[in-house]
């Protein structure tokens, strides 16, 4: 396969995958002696099995979660203390990452389908240097593919090389399939072979979170913690006055009046319906939500949305 880009920011190559491990430094995913991610420890109390390991016991502070109180502590010294946890070493993480035809679209600096990929790439090279068993599915229109986790760049070679084929895979002419809940049957087959105390990392379509997925991921979430990172395009929440947009699919056509402005409303109303859905869900489960979109450079977005996860925390 050639490191050559095919069509930047259209398609994505092996290469350039690969290239992303350079960039690892410059977003604080996972915790170091030096430097304390603000993902590390949000929600441990759901983990199962050897997802974390017990760190130390310290006062008890405002915000701090209750079931962790430890109350020998507690009682010998007269004063609330909570324990605390960091993540275990060689965790199982797990990448779930869309490369459907309906990612296959970007107006921003890039489509859809190449932000997922530089994504999934970035989190695994993260992923392995912490020392993380890295696995993950990638999952397309009519078929999926999967790696075990293990703590091996091959294993992660091995997961880059099925992005990068399912990426160049797509195309103008390539048909969606829209009657198969992909997404869907991509978080089944998650459950089924990750075991529990795993990271979940998931590279989806905005679009993609129906109600048999949102299932999905309420099930998943059970035995595994989540992090979920939806992906968008400025197109797919507004629409410009650009007066008649015409539209072809599989030989199938619409046409569109963007000056009409009950039209631009209604289709800004199902954009923020989408988010306000992933807000939710993400609520409800208790999990990380950090949307991605082509709009901006992917490590910006990162370093802002941890930023904004870490000031939350700190309150």
């Amino acid at each position: 396969m050639s490191s050559q880009p095919l069509s930047p920011g259209i398609h994505i190559t092996l290469g350039e995958l690969i290239d992303m491990r350079h960039k690892v430094h410059e977003v604080p995913l996972f915790s170091t002696p030096a430097r304390r991610s603000p993902l590390a420890g949000l929600h441990h109390s759901k983990l199962r099995g050897r997802g974390v390991d017990f760190d130390q016991v310290r006062v008890y502070q405002a915000g701090d979660d209750v079931r962790t109180i430890d109350w020998r502590v507690t009682a010998r010294t007269q004063e609330p203390h909570t324990k605390l946890f960091h993540e275990e070493r060689e965790r199982p993480i797990f990448i779930i990452a869309e490369q459907s035809q309906r990612l296959f679209f970007g107006s921003g600096l890039c489509f859809k389908s190449v932000l997922a990929a530089r994504a999934a790439a970035l989190i695994g090279w993260a992923a392995l240097g912490h020392n993380d068993r890295i696995g993950g599915l990638v999952f397309a229109d009519n078929e999926h593919h999967e790696v075990k986790p293990r703590r091996s760049k091959q294993s992660l070679l091995q997961l880059l090389n099925l992005l990068a084929r399912a990426n160049q895979a797509l195309g103008p002419e390539s048909q969606a399939n829209t009657a198969r809940d992909n997404f869907g049957l991509a978080l089944r087959r998650a459950r089924e072979v990750l075991r529990p105390g795993s990271l979940v990392i998931v590279l989806c379509d905005e679009r993609a979170l129906s109600d048999n997925a949102e299932q999905q991921l309420t099930l998943l979430a059970r035995h595994t913690d989540l992090l979920l990172l939806p992906l968008s395009d400025p197109l797919d929440h507004a629409l410009p006055a650009a007066g008649l947009l015409r539209f072809t699919q599989g030989g199938a056509q619409l046409e569109l009046d963007s000056h009409n402005g009950d039209l631009r409303q209604a289709y800004r109303a199902q954009a923020q319906a989408r988010e306000a859905r992933w807000q939710r869900l993400a609520q409800k489960l208790g999990v990380p939500l950090l949307p991605l979109s082509t709009q901006s450079e992917l490590v910006e977005q990162l370093q802002e949305q941890l930023s904004t996860l870490h000031s939350r925390k700190s309150l």
